[in-house]
Formats: C-alpha cells, sequence, structure tokens
C-alpha cells in the first residue's frame, strides 16, 4: 500500500505509440502499469499541457492499467502547436478512439483542471464508457471563469504583481490585458512577440498554481515548447467559449449523475476558484467533493496528491 502523501515509484510505459485521428493530427499514447490491470485514463489540464512524468505516479502500478495522452496539438502528439481541427468536440471523439483501439470497453476516468472539463464533457458524451471519475481542479470553461485569471478579474486583485509582469511584457500594456487581445498576438506574424507573449502568459499562471511560491514547479513549465502550446491552445480555447454552449456542462450532469465521481479541489486554488467544485457537487448525487485545505491549484500539492491518491486507491473497489 502506497503512502497517500506519497506519488508511487517512477515508472517506465511498457508501450507507447502515435494514433492518427483524422488524417492531420497524430495523438502521443502510452501504457503503463499492468496490461491486465484495471484502466484509467489520464486526461491532462491546459488545454496544451501535455503529460509528464509523475502523471504516472498517481495510480498504482500493479493494480491500474494507466493509459496517458497528449491532446492535439501538445505534447508529443503531432503536428506540434497546430491550432486547425482542435475543439473540444474533436477531442472528445479522440478519447473514444484511443478507448476504441486499445479495445477497453469501459475505464475509469482521471483529469485535472482542464483535463477536468474535457473529462466531464467526455462522460457526458459516453456515459456507458466511464466507470467512474477522478476530477481535480474543477474548470466549468463558462465566461465567469476564464474572466478571472486572463482578463483581469479576481486572481489579478490577488496576484497583482504577478499580473503586471505579464502586462509589463504586453506592447499596449494594460490595454492588451484581456484573452481576446493576446490570442491575437499568439497567433500572428510577430513569432518574437508571440513567445515572448505565450512565456509571459504561462509563467503569469503557474506562478498562481501552488498556494506557498514553488520555484522548481514554475522553472519546470518555463522552457519555450512547452509556454508555446500552453498559452497558445489556452487562449484559443478560451476566445471561442472553450466550444461549449453556455453553461453546458451543468446543464448535462443528468447524464453522469449515476457515475461514482471523486472531486478534489484545492481550497485556495486562484486559477480555478473552489465554487466551480461546489456548483458540480451539487449537481452530481454520487459525487464526494474534498476541498483540500492548504491547497492551491496544483496537483503536486501535498495535501491534494494525498487525496487524489486516496481516491485512485477507492477507485479500485468500484
Amino acid at each position: 500500500m502506497n503512502k497517500m502523501n506519497e506519488f508511487y515509484p517512477e515508472i517506465s510505459p511498457f508501450n507507447d505509440f502515435l494514433l492518427d485521428v483524422d488524417g492531420q493530427h497524430q495523438i502521443y499514447i502510452e501504457q503503463c502499469g499492468n496490461p491486465q490491470g484495471q484502466p484509467v485514463l489520464f486526461i491532462h489540464g491546459g488545454p496544451g499541457g501535455g503529460c509528464s512524468i509523475n502523471d504516472r505516479r498517481f495510480f498504482d502500478p500493479e493494480q491500474y492499467h494507466i493509459i496517458l495522452f497528449d491532446q492535439r496539438g501538445c505534447g508529443r502528439s503531432l503536428p506540434h502547436g497546430c491550432l486547425d481541427n482542435n475543439e473540444t468536440s474533436f477531442l472528445v471523439a479522440d478519447i473514444e478512439k484511443i478507448r476504441q483501439h486499445l479495445q477497453i470497453k469501459q475505464w475509469h476516468v482521471f483529469g485535472g483542471s482542464w483535463g477536468s472539463t474535457l473529462s466531464l464533457v467526455y462522460a457526458q458524451t459516453h456515459p456507458i464508457s466511464v466507470s467512474s471519475l477522478v476530477l481535480r481542479g474543477i474548470f466549468l470553461g463558462r465566461d465567469v471563469d476564464t474572466n478571472w485569471t486572463f482578463s483581469g478579474g479576481g486572481a489579478t486583485r490577488i496576484f497583482p504583481d504577478y499580473w503586471q509582469d505579464y502586462v509589463d511584457v504586453l506592447p499596449q500594456g494594460s490595454a492588451q490585458a484581456n484573452t481576446k487581445a493576446a490570442y491575437e498576438m499568439l497567433v500572428g506574424e510577430d513569432k518574437v512577440l508571440a513567445q515572448k507573449v505565450a512565456s509571459a502568459w504561462s509563467l503569469w499562471e503557474t506562478r498562481c498554481c501552488t498556494l506557498i511560491p514553488d520555484q522548481a514547479f514554475v522553472d519546470a513549465k518555463s522552457d519555450d515548447k512547452a509556454t508555446w502550446t500552453l498559452a497558445r491552445h489556452e487562449a484559443h480555447y478560451m476566445v471561442n467559449d472553450c466550444f461549449l454552449t453556455d453553461n453546458q456542462i451543468l446543464a448535462n450532469c443528468d447524464k453522469i449523475k449515476d457515475i461514482p465521481t471523486a472531486i478534489v479541489h484545492g481550497r485556495y486554488d486562484i486559477v480555478c476558484p473552489a465554487d466551480n467544485a461546489w456548483l458540480l457537487h451539487q449537481k452530481l448525487p454520487n459525487s464526494t467533493l474534498v476541498l483540500s485545505e492548504a491547497s492551491g491549484h496544483a496537483s503536486v500539492e501535498p495535501n491534494t496528491k494525498h487525496h487524489l491518491i486516496a481516491a485512485t486507491q477507492a477507485m479500485l473497489s468500484l
């Protein structure tokens, strides 16, 4: 039995490959743990974040068949940075293609931040394919949620110094401190400016992720390749309302009301405030909610990690 405040040991994939999903996008997929174990899909955040080696470590590798993938255009998926045909419905279809390709009848689904959004939309689209959900750092994808972080909303009042560092990179300063203006620069012809904005966007978000400042966490997410996809993908989705209808996730919760769901959310999450988790929990009668004390948004914070690993251990008995 793993101590619940510690990751399981590092493991390597027993298989990895690229899956062509539409003639343009190839999705990177890796499989870890026990091929005969209970299948669980890890859905990363962002959009545009990609998977890391620690993402495999929330699950007992002797008990779980662990499947991870990088969403369209990010991580190791190809073409890198591509925003064409990159919408929520396409990502949901990709997930179902992965399940079918691996000949899995039903799987657990684990997602955090944007990964929680995508997990919920996937489960609402294919409820029969999902045996349980573990969700962290809920993001419901409403205007109030995107504006909170990137268009001068509440987060900027809590970390005004970090926000000013971001604004200072923008050519017109506060006049461009909104998602639409950032997106235009991120996809514009001036690639030098686009990378500067991408790096500043990613730094702003990453600094807000942990309750206690964690420079090592920030540094690990600061290389140009990672910040390029994180910022561009996030802005692309946000200016398009995450390719969701108004309040879509909460409005469709009846479709997943019978799926066992564990929700873990940092009480002091500044990136995705805790009301996201609270509202979701009220809509799902078969859900549990843990507000992780002394935690912000990041999955690696000790208290949040503890609750997530406890949830994956509990999933084994479902």
